[in-house]
């Protein structure tokens, strides 16, 4: 436990932007997840229409510091590959 009251404050601030970042990836991944059950389901449509509602998400939890730039743009770019790659095929 903090005996310092800088210390005190820096744990509050480090559980305020753990939550913070909690919130953001959950949102992040759970698109990524509708991705994903589209590409399964073979839906083009449905999967183009998902992936425009990931990419702001994906780009927006990076702009906020949770995950990294690079990370996301790879995340971006895998996702509209695999969708590119799935509507090719049909």
């Amino acid at each position: 436990m903090a005996n310092h009251k800088s210390a005190e404050k820096r744990n509050r601030q480090a559980q305020v932007r753990r939550l913070r970042n909690r919130i953001n990836t959950t949102r992040m991944r759970n698109t990524i997840k509708a991705v994903d059950a589209a590409i399964a389901a073979g839906s083009g449509d449905d999967a183009q229409a998902a992936l425009k509602v990931a990419i702001p998400v994906i780009a927006r939890t990076a702009s906020k510091g949770t995950i990294h730039k690079k990370n996301a743009s790879r995340k971006i770019s895998r996702l509209t590959k695999r969708v590119n790659k799935m509507q090719a095929a049909a």
